[in-house]
């Protein structure tokens, strides 16, 4: 970088450096843009600030005595002054790799400019076929949820939300999955963060954190209800900017791309979040269970990684095969009952709703019956004492069936005849045959 910069000292003035003009011939020589005081090179996001600051001092020194570390810090921020813009360009149609650009068109380029992400994996057209990658994938996962992980593994290579899903893979343990994290950790870098989901949740801090990140990664999700889901559902549908904050530091509007991966033993819950959008969001793969003959190789790792240009071929393939069909996943019929399963077992209403002996669904068509909401209320929880369940409130059972009135052909309304000769609310076409006083 020094060589670059001319050697004259033009940022001189009687004997003192000019900030103004030292900064422009620096970044004529190290092309940079500020947004929000971050900096952006040809790299990503320049993180290695102490590294600019010690060029600067070898430039200055000469002329510098006293106050250095103010002097810097001084030219840093006419720096990003100078540099400052709204946004640096994040096109979801480029992947920017270590040699240069790659398109999702397919086509290639060794130029590099100026992005928010910058892939440690080189582009090789040539890279043989991952077969360690491949021969790890078919012993940990199903054949059918494979193509569900390439596509995946691809949507985290460039900077868009488009698809509005996390991954989420669940086992007993032991079988490898944290394997498929420490490639990813290899293929993007620090553009991607580990973290905890719930600490997302609960620390407002934590959001910022994921500015211009590919990936949020949680490979020990822990199997603890999340109290809020908020932020959550937010990112994964995210599309444009959104208020970050840091501490001591005014908040600002940013853009939050990343998406979320979470590996653990359990599928993703919630102790109040049991709607249709919570779950929607989710992509649930089981991985296979542990073959008690299998011997592991310590080593796994480092050969998987010796692999890592044909692995993101690899990828680049589901990116591709994601981006022709729409965004919509390849999602097994297997990965869909996963997500029924979770759906099914945090919020036993759905589980109620599918009982017999305790109601009947008529339709609109046929139905003529209807129920007080105490009285259905009276039966699911009936059917969760026979069952073992712990019952929800009545409001959120009452929410809840509000909210898929078309799924179940029921209706709500505030003109149910209650015995008691009064109006109470409930629902038509459906018929409890659990009654309060039988209880």
């Amino acid at each position: 970088m020094k060589d670059k910069l001319n050697n004259s000292p033009e940022w001189v003035t009687d004997g003192k450096v000019n900030e103004v003009a030292f900064a422009t011939f620096f970044l004529k020589a190290h092309e940079m843009t500020c947004v929000n005081g971050i900096l952006f090179d040809e790299n990503g996001i320049v993180t290695d600030i102490h590294i600019l600051e010690q060029v600067i001092l070898d430039f200055i020194s000469p002329y510098v005595t006293s106050n250095i570390p103010r002097r810097i810090a001084q030219i840093m921020d006419t720096i990003r002054l100078l540099c400052s813009c709204n946004l640096v360009p994040t096109p979801d149609d480029t992947i920017n790799v270590s040699n240069g650009t790659l398109y999702t068109s397919g086509s290639f380029s060794s130029r590099k400019d100026i992005c928010t992400n910058r892939l440690p994996v080189a582009y090789n057209p040539k890279a043989p076929k991952p077969e360690k990658w491949l021969e790890f994938l078919d012993g940990l996962l199903y054949l059918e949820d494979i193509s569900t992980l390439q596509e995946y593994m691809g949507y985290c290579l460039i900077p868009t939300n488009r698809a509005q899903k996390m991954l989420i893979i669940i086992g007993n343990g032991g079988e490898g999955k944290s394997r498929i994290g420490l490639i990813m950790k290899s293929l993007l870098g620090d553009n991607m963060n580990t973290g905890d989901i719930q600490k997302l949740e609960n620390n407002r801090f934590s959001l910022a954190n994921l500015e211009y990140k590919l990936l949020l990664l949680d490979d020990d999700m822990t199997m603890e209800a999340l109290s809020k889901t908020n932020v959550i559902k937010s990112i994964v549908t995210l599309e444009g900017k959104t208020e970050l904050e840091r501490k001591g530091k005014q908040s600002v509007q940013g853009y939050i791309y990343s998406r979320i991966m979470l590996i653990g033993n359990g599928s993703l819950s919630a102790l109040h979040d049991r709607s249709y959008g919570f779950f929607r969001r989710q992509i649930l793969l089981e991985a296979k269970p542990r073959d008690p003959g299998r011997k592991d190789d310590p080593y796994l790792i480092d050969k998987l990684r010796n692999e890592l240009e044909g692995i993101f071929l690899w990828c680049f393939e589901g990116l591709r095969r994601l981006i022709e069909n729409d965004f919509q996943f390849t999602v097994s019929k297997r990965a869909s009952d996963n997500l029924l399963q979770a759906m099914e077992d945090g919020n036993n209403i759905i589980r109620f709703m599918k009982s017999t002996g305790y109601i009947r669904l008529e339709g609109k068509e046929n139905g003529r019956s209807e129920a007080s909401g105490k009285n259905i209320c009276h039966a699911y929880r009936c059917w969760c004492d026979d069952n073992s369940h712990k019952p929800l409130s009545d409001k959120s059972v009452i929410n809840y069936l509000k909210q898929h009135q078309e799924e179940y052909g029921i209706e709500y309304t505030n003109n149910i005849s209650s015995e008691n000769g009064k109006t109470v609310r409930g629902f038509r076409n459906i018929n409890v045959l659990t009654r309060p006083e039988k209880i």
